[in-house]
């Protein structure tokens, strides 16, 4: 039960700290697209790197570098774009992309967690109805994100004029 907590929690933070603090969940998610990028091609080089320099580097201190590598552009891309969203009804859109942000958050941090921590979340019944949705969450979280930034297309251009 307490790992289900923390799961929840890992869904819920996100869409609570983009809508509360306005930040273009969009960008977000692509950030974390970008993450999850350098976290295949990037950590393993890291990670020999470290290795090299510090060999007895514990395989959960590995762990928590590619979380570190998957989560940095989300923490910058959040910074930069802090109160991004502006009128009531894009905030309350922003909802959306902010839910698939946490979800796919979840489904990519989770694996990459320290091994007693991953195996303890990945046993009880919420993951698996989660790894379940996966290609939905995925394929439902990108739609909405293309739709939002072709939407903002129009909003671009007109504020140049």
């Amino acid at each position: 039960m307490p790992n289900d907590i923390l799961l929840i929690a890992g869904l819920v933070a996100p869409v609570l700290v983009l809508t509360l603090l306005r930040i273009n969940a969009v960008m977000v998610f692509l950030s974390l697209c970008l993450g999850e990028v350098l976290v295949h091609y990037v950590a393993g080089n890291a990670n020999s790197l470290l290795t090299m320099f510090a060999p007895h580097l514990s395989a959960a201190m590995q762990s928590i570098l590619q979380v570190i590598i998957l989560l940095t552009p989300v923490v910058l891309t959040s910074v930069f774009m802090l109160f991004s969203v502006y009128g009531k009804l894009r905030t309350l859109l922003n909802i959306l992309p902010a839910a698939g942000v946490g979800s796919l958050g979840v489904l990519l941090a989770v694996p990459l967690l320290p091994a007693g921590t991953r195996f303890a979340i990945q046993s009880g019944p919420l993951w698996a109805q989660l790894s379940k949705l996966q290609a939905l969450i995925v394929g439902v979280s990108a739609i909405i994100g293309l739709l939002f930034l072709w939407s903002q297309r129009h909003t671009l251009g007109s504020h140049g004029e």
